[in-house]
């Protein structure tokens, strides 16, 4: 399996290769794109999760939206001006809602 397609299964389902989220922040086999790549991914999928739990349908993993956040947001702090434009300021405004 080539490193992209690693990182693309990765991505379809983050929480299947790692216990935490913290634990992609620490995994060196990936540049610090990469990673916030399946942080991102993984991040979006508990927002998912979120809502859905919200919506009444539990069931499945728990979601675990904070601590994917504090682990991008870790990333993202090592790469200052690379995260310009990446969904980090546009979920950060919708923090608030609700």
């Amino acid at each position: 399996m080539t490193k992209k397609q690693l990182i693309e299964d990765i991505k379809t389902a983050p929480s299947r290769f790692y216990r935490a989220p913290s634990d992609v922040a620490r995994d060196r086999r990936f540049s610090d794109l990469e990673r916030l790549e399946i942080l991102q991914a993984w991040e979006r999928d508990a927002r998912a999760l979120s809502t859905a739990d919200d919506e009444g349908m539990t069931g499945g993993e728990p979601a675990r939206l904070k601590t994917v956040v504090e682990a991008r947001m870790e990333i993202e702090k090592k790469m200052p001006g690379e995260t310009a434009g990446h969904e980090s300021g546009k979920f950060a405004a919708r923090s608030g809602e609700g």
